[in-house]
């Protein structure tokens, strides 16, 4: 069987996570949580990373630093999954979804203003498969009409826009580190503070709502309890197998930008063709090969494609349910305009396994199924 995802292992994540066990030190922000910490400031300059327990704690600190009130409102793309909804509806807001574009399945930045009324508070634009939202725009609305942005980055670890990380473009950023992203620590995620006046608070918060953090910098001579917060603190042991990959993360990303380049040069031909879609990479944009999917026909097609190559024990998967169909997302928020792509687009959208370290024998039992399905 070819698995559609296998966890990333460079192979000194158990000599780190030794090393915190005898340094007895395995709770949260040790050595190698700094360690992590440090590397992804620097890496892609950002102001201040904060290791979480996962990305979807990274959405709710950054839900919690946006400061809503009930009936607040926060503008997202429905085809996305559940933590960027679940994050806000805690905080108390509405969700307004709006249409994806059917290029990159990411929010249709031309659909925000429409959507903005005077509860608006955040737009939260999610980078599908490590492809940058057209964030320039985005960034543009967003400040005419003062809202703050959450960047949803939890696939876009090592991908740019316009030469900046993914992540550090709007007032937050959350990264993933869950074992189907590409840097994994098994649950695990990070809130990028990109706006100084917030970190205070975003270290209390992830601190269970004490001051704990000035206590070990010596700014105070004791810690005590001063806000709202909850236990957002990875152990130790999770940070010492993610630094294992940070070591070598940009040999990870070239080895899965090669297996992405793999699939797109030998599909080609098939959609020359017109009998399947490919991914579209937007110019500016620098992907990190985080997932390889086709678009087929439509959902009928796509479930014989998948009964297909599950038959040659290929493990291939569809994606998100959109939000605002699901008895949730009827719940706690409403689509604004037409669902033109979300639901068709999502319904013909289907992922090929994609990992490090992917082999070519793998590689090429799976592009010649495809070729199969197609009758060659």
């Amino acid at each position: 069987m070819i698995s559609f995802n296998i966890p990333p292992y460079t192979g000194n994540e158990l000599k780190y996570i030794q090393q915190a066990i005898e340094g007895h030190k395995i709770c949260g922000d040790g050595p190698f949580t700094r360690q992590c910490s440090t590397w992804l400031e620097q890496k892609f300059r950002a102001d201040k990373v904060l290791l979480t327990t996962s990305g979807t704690t990274a959405l709710d600190m950054a839900a919690l630093l946006s400061r809503l009130n009930p009936g607040d409102e926060v503008i997202l793309p429905s085809f996305t999954f559940s933590s960027t909804a679940t994050a806000f509806v805690l905080a108390g807001a509405k969700l307004v979804f709006v249409d994806i574009r059917p290029d990159t399945m990411n929010m249709d930045e031309t659909l925000i203003e429409q959507a903005i009324t005077d509860r608006t508070k955040v737009v939260v634009p999610m980078h599908y498969a490590g492809v940058s939202c057209e964030m320039d725009t985005i960034m543009d609305i967003a400040r005419k009409h003062s809202l703050l942005v959450v960047e949803d980055a939890a696939q876009g670890v090592m991908s740019t826009y316009k030469g900046k990380a993914l992540g550090t473009i709007g007032d937050f950023g959350c990264y993933s580190f869950h074992e189907t992203k590409n840097y994994s620590m098994g649950e695990g995620g990070a809130l990028l503070i990109n706006s100084p006046e917030y970190v205070e608070r975003a270290e209390i918060l992830r601190e269970k709502g004490t001051n704990r953090s000035k206590f070990f910098r010596g700014q105070v001579d004791k810690y005590t309890w001063v806000d709202v917060g909850d236990s957002y603190l990875p152990s130790e042991l999770n940070a010492a197998y993610l630094w294992a990959q940070l070591e070598m993360a940009d040999e990870i990303n070239r080895n899965r930008l090669a297996s992405w380049n793999r699939y797109y040069t030998a599909l080609k031909p098939l959609q020359e063709k017109g009998l399947l879609e490919l991914p579209v990479v937007p110019e500016g944009c620098a992907h990190n090969a985080h997932m390889f999917y086709l678009k087929l026909k439509d959902l009928s097609e796509r479930t014989d494609f998948i009964r297909h190559m599950k038959e040659h024990d290929i493990w291939c998967v569809f994606h998100y349910v959109p939000l605002h169909s699901a008895p949730a997302g009827l719940r706690y928020g409403r689509f604004c305009g037409e669902d033109r792509y979300t639901t068709k687009e999502s319904d013909r959208l289907v992922r090929l396994p994609m990992y490090y370290n992917l082999s070519e024998q793998y590689l090429s039992r799976v592009i010649d199924c495809i070729f199969a399905f197609f009758g060659r």
